[in-house]
């Protein structure tokens, strides 16, 4: 039957709960007490990190609770350190607060949050600049198998803590933290160095952890016969703009207008399969699988063009919206090339009629993005009230 609220009024209504009901009723992100310690040698290089976590997953388990302080926080702990040996000991909770799950970054940011506090501290006990403390342990050869699972394929942590000191003018702190105490206020400044494992995720290595399903991704291509092009995607925007990234992809491709591409998401009527949005994997994985049913669409149109042009395949341009052959003026436009696909008057000898095709692509390993946060805060000591007067990423 219909709700009272519905039977009440005799029309639709929405109910939109207040923030003190929101804090008891949402998903909460994290909670974690740990503990940490790092081993150096004499030479400041870290010879080991140790780290003892407990977890709290609130009073019931959630989707994706028990995963987020486990295999998404400890397979993170190498930052973008080269740490020859890592220990991590999770033990998860059940209390009497709200259950927790995956809520952005999930794990990532527990991971960086605990291994940059131990590295700014161990600098400073040290007497190290934070920054080239940092510098001193970075990861300057790759690939790199860290200790906790995750493989990085490439990185330059150099570069962009080199482009976040600069945006901050780090070295030029110490007068401002100067000036700062003429007026009787404190000023701080601190980094952070983070990486994260996006693109989610490889079937078999998710497989291996336990998953019930491969993450891999799917896509197809439909030519329509006017050349308008209709691309469905397992992938899904939650407001991220995906029907207009997806569609620049395309219009790239073939030299098309954006107006001609239309996104179909979400729709189980027509989409195949799809394993959807999270985990940053919507561009590295989703457009992936559009791009290897791209690839499927360019060969066969260019078989097309090449036998209406009689020309070889090779030589065959995608250029504007136009199918040319190079160095000649002969050329066909796309939408030419896709009624003839359909009108199926004259295809090379054995084609199937049509100009649609789909692909799954399943990634070989994350990506691994990283970067630099320099913030600079000045406090009041007798109020305690903060300002961050500076926040440089890179």
């Amino acid at each position: 039957g219909l709700p009272v609220g519905v039977k009440r009024v005799g029309r639709p209504v929405k109910w939109v709960s207040d923030r003190t009901e929101a804090f008891l009723t949402d998903a909460h992100g994290r909670d974690h007490r740990s503990e940490a310690e790092l081993a150096l040698d004499a030479d400041n290089k870290i010879l080991g990190l140790r780290v003892k976590t407990i977890a709290n997953l609130g009073a019931y388990m959630s989707l994706f609770s028990s995963s987020v302080p486990t295999y998404l926080y400890a397979t993170l702990l190498s930052g973008q350190y080269d740490i020859p040996a890592i220990h991590a000991n999770v033990k998860t909770v059940y209390t009497n607060t709200t259950p927790v799950d995956a809520y952005r970054g999930a794990g990532r940011p527990e991971a960086t949050y605990l291994l940059e506090r131990i590295m700014e501290t161990a600098a400073r006990e040290v007497g190290l600049s934070p920054a080239e403390f940092r510098r001193k342990n970075f990861i300057r050869t790759f690939p790199h198998q860290t200790p906790v699972i995750m493989c990085y394929d490439a990185g330059d942590y150099d570069a962009t803590l080199d482009a976040a000191l600069k945006a901050a003018d780090y070295d030029g702190f110490a007068a401002r933290k100067a000036e700062a105490a003429s007026r009787g206020k404190l000023r701080g400044i601190g980094l952070s160095c983070y990486i994260e494992a996006c693109g989610i995720a490889p079937s078999a290595a998710v497989g291996s952890l336990g998953a019930g399903v491969g993450l891999w991704e799917s896509a197809e291509v439909r030519v329509n016969p006017v050349g308008s092009i209709e691309v469905l995607t397992g992938s899904h925007s939650h407001g991220q703009g995906h029907e207009t990234t997806f569609a620049q992809l395309i219009s790239e491709r073939f030299g098309l207008d954006t107006n001609a591409v239309s996104i179909v998401h979400g729709d189980t009527d027509k989409v195949q399969f799809g394993m959807g949005t999270y985990g940053s994997r919507s561009g590295a994985v989703g457009m992936s699988a559009i791009v290897k049913a791209l690839d499927k669409v360019e060969a066969k149109a260019k078989k097309i063009a090449a036998h209406l042009m009689e020309a070889s395949e090779g030589d065959i341009q995608i250029e504007g919206g136009e199918l040319k052959v190079a160095g000649t003026d002969k050329k066909l436009t796309f939408t030419e090339v896709a009624l003839a696909a359909y009108t199926a008057h004259n295809l090379p000898e054995g084609m199937e009629p049509g100009l649609k095709e789909g692909a799954f692509y399943d990634p070989t390993n994350f990506t691994f993005p990283a970067g630099t946060y320099v913030c600079e805060v000045e406090v009041d000591p007798d109020t305690g009230k903060t300002e961050v007067v500076n926040f440089s990423p890179a």
